[in-house]
């Protein structure tokens, strides 16, 4: 557990701001995978505690997003409704918003994923994001 552990801390201080963008959308989804089975088994305790971590992820990626653009401003609308999505799964256990707050996560991390491909065929000929 020690090695998995300084094999994710050294992934993260070696990763492109690309690279830890990705981490964090697939951070987000693994939250949102166990607050889904919580909801359905009826562990709320587990529910609030993934879905509080989700919410903190979707805070940073907020804090970190460059809105000079309109893209930008767009982007942190979309993290808004998301972020507020996950508060109403939390409160009302509501497997639909949570649902819902996925389906963009997912989307925005695939997306992220060809930004990082595309980019990286540009600069060294193609090494495929995880």
């Amino acid at each position: 557990m020690l090695k998995q552990a300084a094999y994710k801390q050294q992934s993260v201080q070696t990763a492109s701001p690309g690279e830890l963008t990705l981490m964090l959308y697939n951070g987000c989804l693994k939250q949102l995978r166990i607050a889904e089975n919580a909801i359905k088994d009826n562990h709320f305790q587990q529910k609030n505690e993934a879905l509080t971590k989700a919410e903190a992820i979707i805070k940073e990626l907020m804090i970190t997003l460059k809105t000079d653009t309109e893209v930008g401003e767009n982007m942190m609308r979309m993290y808004e409704y998301i972020h507020y999505q996950l508060i109403e799964a939390n409160i009302k256990s509501d497997l639909m918003a949570l649902q819902e707050a996925q389906g963009y996560v997912v989307e925005f991390r695939d997306t992220w994923k060809e930004v990082i491909k595309l980019d990286r065929q540009n600069r060294f000929g193609g090494v495929t994001p995880k």
